[in-house]
C-alpha cells in the first residue's frame, strides 16, 4: 500500500503505519484512508516483527495497532510498539467487545482507539489526525516542563555562582558583574566570591573553569563553595590553593577540566595584599592616579600542573584607597576583527578613559565596551565575570 499521488491536502505529507496481520481488516482500512485522507501514505505490515524491522529505518505520522498479532497480544503489544516508534503516535484497534481493552491501552499512553465494525472513513480520519496532534501537544508539554526545570537547576546554580559577599561591616565596596558568553545562556564556568575574616581581612576569589554549561558551572560552585570554607575556616592561603586542586581533581566530569584561579587577601590595615595566580590573567588596580595592570609571578592553572601544589603567595604592598578589579580572560579576549582579539593593552587603555567612574559606572563601561566592539563578530565568545573591590572609611565614604 503506498500514496495515491495526491498533493492537494495536507494528509498528503502523512505517513501512517498499520501493523494488522489479516488482510481483510487491512483492506477496510485502506479504503477508509482513500475516502477520507486521500493522499495518505498507507503502509502495512503483518507482524510486530516486520514493524519493528521498518521502523529501524523510518518514522511515521502514526501508527494503528492490531491488538492481536501473531507475535503480541494486548498491552504487551502496546508496549512494544512503543519502545520501537520512537515517539510517535499509536491508536490500537481492538474488537467489538473490546471498549474496556481501547481504554486500558489509552491509559498506558496509546493516543485513542478504534473499534473494528464500528468505525467509518470519517471517524478514522478524525481519529488520526486527533492521535498526532495530541501527541504533539504531549510533546510540547514533555518540552516546557523540562525547559521549566532546566531553568530551575539553572537558577539554582547561578545562585551558587553569583554569591552575596560575606561581608562583617559597611567598610568594603564590592560591585560584581556576570555575562554569560552564549545567546540566552545563564551558566558557564566563572565564578568569584569576597569573604571578610574575623580579623578584618578581606579575602577576593576569581575562578575560571575550561568550558561552559551546566557541569562547569556545577564545577565552579564546588569551588567558590569550597574556597569560602577554607576562608572562614582560617586556611592559610597556599594550603587553600592546594586544597581547592584536590576538590577539582575528585569533582570534575572529565580528566582534561582545569581551572585557573586568582585570590587575593587584603591585610587589615589595607597596606598590604597576598596574591596567588594560578594560571589566571592579571588585574587592574584602581587608584587616583590612574589605571594600573598588575601581574604578579604565577604558577598552573589548577588541576593542569605537573607538579601539585606549586604556587606561592606574592605580598604586594598596596594604597588603603586603592580599588582592586579582578576579571575572567572573556574580558580582554573577544573578538574585535575576523581573527583579532581586544587583547590586555586595549583593555587597559579603555580603562583608563573611564578611570574617574564610579565602581558601578567603571564595571558597567568595561562589560559594555567589550560587548560592543563583539558585537560584529558574533558576540561574547566566552563568559565574563569582574569584582570590583574598593575600601572605604568608616563613614560609608570612598
Amino acid at each position: 500500500m503506498g500514496a495515491s499521488g495526491v498533493t492537494t491536502t495536507p494528509d498528503t505529507q502523512l505517513t501512517v503505519l498499520l501493523i494488522e496481520d489479516d488482510p481483510g481488516d487491512a483492506l477496510l482500512v485502506e479504503e477508509m484512508a482513500l475516502d477520507a485522507m486521500p493522499g495518505l501514505d498507507l503502509v502495512w505490515t503483518k507482524s510486530l516483527t516486520h514493524a519493528r524491522a521498518w521502523l529501524e529505518t523510518d518514522r511515521p505520522d502514526c501508527i494503528l495497532l492490531d491488538l492481536h498479532l501473531p507475535d503480541a497480544q494486548g498491552l504487551d503489544a502496546l508496549a512494544a510498539v512503543q519502545r520501537s516508534a520512537d515517539g510517535a503516535p499509536v491508536v490500537v484497534m481492538t474488537g467489538l467487545a473490546e471498549d474496556l481493552t481501547g481504554l486500558a491501552a489509552v491509559a498506558a499512553g496509546a493516543q485513542d482507539y478504534l473499534v473494528k465494525g464500528r468505525v467509518d472513513a470519517d471517524m478514522f480520519a478524525r481519529s488520526v489526525r486527533y492521535a498526532i496532534e495530541r501527541k504533539r501537544a504531549e510533546n510540547a508539554a514533555t518540552a516546557l516542563r523540562a525547559s521549566e526545570q532546566r531553568a530551575r537547576e539553572n537558577a539554582r546554580l547561578e545562585r551558587g555562582l553569583l554569591p552575596v559577599p560575606l561581608l562583617r561591616g559597611d567598610n568594603v565596596d564590592v560591585v560584581a558583574r556576570y555575562r554569560p558568553g552564549r545567546a540566552h545562556g545563564l551558566l558557564g564556568g566563572d565564578f568569584y566570591d569576597v569573604v571578610e575574616d574575623r580579623d578584618g581581612g578581606v579575602h577576593l576569589l576569581i575562578g575560571d573553569i575550561c568550558g561552559h554549561g551546566p557541569d562547569e558551572a556545577a564545577l565552579g560552585v564546588s569551588l567558590r563553595i569550597a574556597w569560602r570554607t577554607l576562608v572562614i575556616g582560617g586556611v592559610p592561603v597556599e594550603s587553600a590553593m592546594r586544597t581547592l586542586e584536590e576538590v577539582l581533581i575528585a569533582e570534575r566530569p572529565q580528566r582534561h577540566i582545569f581551572a585557573t584561579m586568582t585570590t587575593v587577601v587584603l591585610a587589615p590595615d589595607r597596606t598590604t595584599m597576598q596574591v596567588i595566580r594560578a594560571g589566571h590573567p592579571g588585574m587592574m588596580m584602581r587608584t587616583a592616579a590612574g589605571v594600573d595592570w598588575l601581574e604578579v609571578p604565577g604558577g598552573p592553572a589548577v588541576g593542569l600542573g605537573r607538579k601539585r601544589g606549586s604556587w606561592t603567595a606574592q605580598e604586594v604592598s598596596v594604597d588603603p584607597r586603592t580599588a582592586i578589579v579582578l576579571f575572567t580572560d572573556g574580558l580582554f579576549e573577544s573578538r574585535i576583527g575576523p581573527t583579532e582579539r581586544l587583547g590586555e593593552e586595549r583593555l587597559l587603555e579603555y580603562a583608563r578613559t573611564c578611570g574617574a567612574a564610579s565602581a558601578d559606572e567603571f564595571v558597567d563601561a568595561l562589560i559594555g565596551h567589550v560587548e560592543s566592539l563583539a558585537a560584529d563578530h558574533g558576540g561574547l565568545t566566552d563568559d565574563i565575570a569582574v569584582v570590583h573591590v574598593r575600601m572605604t572609611k568608616e563613614d560609608g565614604s570612598k
